[in-house]
Parts: C-alpha cells; structure tokens; sequence
C-alpha cells in the first residue's frame, strides 16, 4: 500500500488537508483527520497538491497509420507527464476507424504501448451507419461524427446519415462542428484575392463565426429532434454560447460542450507571433470570442477542457497557408497551461479540476474514475503549484520535438503522477514498462 501524506487536495469543489491511502489499483481510504497505524511506503506531499488525473476527451495521437509524427507509446507517455491520466483518441487515422474490426485493432494495441488509459472513438462517415450502431456503449466511449472537412473519408454531410445518427446511436455522439460550404466559399474568395501567399490570420475568417455556428446549431437542432446524447466538441465562438444550457445539472445534460486550451490561451492577434504553429480547426479567433468562451466556462455552459491533441512535425508546419496542416501538439502541457489562469485569479483551482477531471468522467460516464473518492481507481497528480520552468527542446515530450508553448515560462510543475495507483511519472523518471486500462463506461 501507498500512503500519501498531508497533500492539498483539490476535489469535488473543495480544498482540504487530506492523506490517501492506495491499495493495489484503487483509493482505499481518505483520512482527513488522524491516520491509524498503517503498514505503507509513505509519500510525504506537505506543501504539494493532489488533483485527480485529467480525464482529456479530445486527442489525436495518429497511431494508426500516420506514427512518424505521433504513436501511442510516444504521446501517452507525453500525457502522462502532463497529469493526464486518461484519453479518448479520435477515429480520423490512415485507414479511418469505420469498422468494428478496426476499433477492436486500435484497442489490442494500445494494451501494448499506451502509458496511460485509453478510449477510441467510432468513426462515421455517410455510408457506415450499420458498423456505427454496433458500437458498445459500455466499453467505448462514443461516436466521432465530422460535420466539417476531415481526413480521409469522414465527413458526415448526407441528411438521411446524420439522422440515422442522431436518432439511433447507442452512446455519446460527439461532433466536430464546422459547414463545409462556407469553409470552401471562403477559401475560394480569400484565395482568388491573395493566392498563394495567403496571411495566416485569414484563417480565422474562412473558417469563420459562421461557418461554425450553421454547423454546430445544426447539430444541437439534431440532437433536441431525436433525444441524442450530443457532445461538442472544441467550441471558438461567443455566437455559439447561446446554444447551451447552463440550468441543468451537468449529469443530467443531454447536449454538452467542450472547449481546447488553445482557444482559450490564444487569440487572432497571436497569429502574427506564433503564425502556422497556432493554425487549428475549428480556428483560433478574436479575443472577445476567446473572453467569451472563458466566461461560458466559468458560467457552466462550457462543461469540459480538452486539448485536440494533434502533432504535425515542424516541417509539415513550417509551410505556406494551404501546405500547413492544422493542429498541434498540447497534451503534456494543457494542465500547467490552465494553471496559469489560477496564477492570474481567472479560474479557480476547483474550477480546473471540475473541468478537467470530473466532467469528463460525468460526460461520458467513466467508470469509477475522475475523482478522488474511495473506490475509484488511483489515477492521482501531484502538482507543485510555485516552481517555474521553462518549454524547450530539452523537456518537451511529443514525437515532433516541439510544441506552442515553446521559450515559455510555466510557474507550476507536474511533479507526479500514479495511474491506477502505480507511480509512473515521478520528476521526470517513468515506469517504461507501465500499461494503463481501457476505459469502462457506466451506460
């Protein structure tokens, strides 16, 4: 048994002096006052805090198909050095997971290589809606619909497909909202006035406001018509917040919403400084959608944070307009990142770790994780709230070798992280040989 001693744990919207106790894989005991005589290797964590491990609903780690930027065992190692104890990793590989056989392949080898837990999405895609209704709800932890330009052949746009969804699905839709029409309207217009050597900073408008809200208002429209269990994903504007409803309890939410750390980190005044490095789908836009997008989080029509996890190497990135793909890489640094809005008196600690750790674990029902409670597996981080460090080639763990956040001073540290109760992030050390569990959900 482990013992950890004396921590300030941040949990269900309280800060308290507590110990905890792990047996094996699971939180035996909470003891906030004295601790029996217990036979137990002791952590001593005065001073530090203990949050449960993040819960990130939202990665690309491109395995299969696309390993030469981003794997399993390289990311999920990543994750975990970021305080991300669970992931749910999307369906828009090289082959596109479209089938039952090649989502049972993608679970079998993650057994093997990923550090942390993990779940995959089921891919639909406008003539697979028979595979997408075998999906188990019970061990996956939903359905990757894009209603927008995607990889491979997945964009969902056929009517009678997205009904079929919306109206059937067993599990969790979650839903990539942007209007292809619009996008490809803009981008011929902006590309016929600058060509080739097209400003970053257009990207924005033409993967713009309303490109993004015809979609997403669509899906939420689907979802109210036929009772679906709706998740949006990676929402970037202040038009979209009057979509959601922040009156109902989260567990009781039918259509839910999420926002990425960089939507809430950067603005279209960034593009000037950071240019294709910030270049995502859906776009980085103004600083009054990003205040807009914080003050929904903190208002709770924003229910979850995730990161879009999604690596390019440096010189796939390093192009012109067009030859640049979106995404970037963010899954080690995400935690630290929102930690900076604590450190500015933006968000509090407990609203962190609500939306990061509990709310995807209610979100999608996980199964006895997401909180620090007993019984719950021991998916635990250790966070050193007052030690500065800085991003550079030396500490960043993705596969590409660089990140956003890079030349940039964090002021707290991940110190330590235990995934079902094993240390396998300990100041910079792993436990190479450590496999995390596929996630169950209680649907």
């Amino acid at each position: 048994m482990i013992l950890l001693k004396d921590a300030t744990i941040v949990n269900n919207n309280r800060i308290i002096k507590a110990s905890v106790l792990i047996d094996g894989e699971i939180i035996k005991e909470i003891y906030e006052g004295e601790i029996p005589d217990i036979d137990a290797h002791i952590i001593d964590l005065q001073g530090k805090y203990l949050i449960p491990g993040i819960i990130d609903d939202q990665v690309h780690f491109r395995d299969p198909g696309l390993t030469y930027k981003a794997d399993i065992a390289t990311e999920s190692r990543a994750a975990i050095a970021g305080g991300v104890t669970s992931y749910m990793d999307m369906p828009n590989n090289n082959p596109p997971i479209l089938t039952q056989e090649l989502l049972e392949k993608k679970y079998i080898d993650a057994a093997t290589k990923s550090m942390a837990n993990y779940s995959f999405y089921m891919g639909a895609s406008n003539d697979n809606l028979e595979e997408v209704l075998k999906t188990n709800p019970s061990n996956v932890c939903g359905i990757k619909v894009f209603m927008g330009s995607s990889t491979g052949n997945m964009l969902v746009d056929n009517p009678e497909t997205l009904k079929g969804i919306f109206s059937q699905a067993p599990t969790l839709v979650a839903t990539h909202c942007e209007d292809e029409d619009t996008i490809k309207k803009n981008t011929a217009e902006f590309k016929e006035k600058y060509g080739l050597e097209m400003p970053i900073r257009m990207h924005p408008l033409i993967r713009s406001e309303e490109a993004c809200y015809l979609s997403s208002s669509m899906a939420v429209k689907l979802a109210k018509e036929n009772n679906t269990r709706l998740h949006v994903l990676h929402l970037t504007t202040a038009k979209e917040m009057e979509l959601f409803d922040n009156t109902t309890p989260l567990k009781d939410k039918k259509i839910t919403a999420e926002v990425c750390v960089h939507h809430l980190v950067f603005n279209d005044k960034d593009y000037d400084t950071y240019g294709t490095k910030i270049k995502w789908n859906p776009a980085v836009k103004t600083e009054e959608d990003r205040k807009a997008l914080l003050q929904a989080l903190i208002d709770n029509k924003i229910d979850v944070i995730a990161t879009d996890h999604a690596p390019h190497t440096a010189q796939e990135k390093n192009n012109n307009y067009f030859e640049a793909p979106s995404g970037g890489p963010l899954v080690q640094h995400s935690l630290v990142s929102m930690l900076e809005f604590y450190h500015r008196g933006e968000l509090s600690l407990e609203q962190i770790v609500t939306k990061m750790c509990h709310a995807p674990a209610d979100c999608y029902a996980v199964s006895k994780r997401g909180y620090i409670a007993k019984g719950n597996y021991a998916d635990l981080v250790v966070i050193n709230l007052d030690d500065k460090w800085t991003v550079d080639k030396t500490n960043v763990l993705y596969k590409v070798g660089w990140s956003p956040f890079d030349g940039k001073e964090f002021k707290s540290k991940v110190e330590k992280t235990f995934v079902n109760g094993s240390l396998v992030y300990d100041s910079g050390k792993f436990d190479e040989d450590y496999r995390g569990k596929r996630l169950l959900f209680d649907k």
